[in-house]
């Protein structure tokens, strides 16, 4: 799969709060899920911590940067 995203590495397609604020838990964790790169993820957690700072939201995104660290060190 291609990864759509600007030279700068963010994903303008699915901003922060595109990805954060879908109308159900299901939905949030579809659009953490589709986080490619951890540009994009630093931009969900600031998002979040600005916006609304639910932990369950906040400890899914540290799963996936801790899924994206992995990934780069393979």
């Amino acid at each position: 799969m291609e990864k759509s995203a600007d030279s700068d590495g963010s994903d303008n397609q699915f901003p922060p709060e595109r990805r954060l604020e879908a109308p159900n838990y299901r939905l949030v964790k579809a659009g953490i899920a589709t986080i490619l790169d951890i540009e994009t993820l630093r931009e969900c957690v600031a998002y979040e911590n600005t916006h609304q700072n639910r932990p369950q939201i906040l400890r899914r995104l540290k799963w996936k940067a801790d899924e994206l660290r992995e990934e780069a060190d393979e």
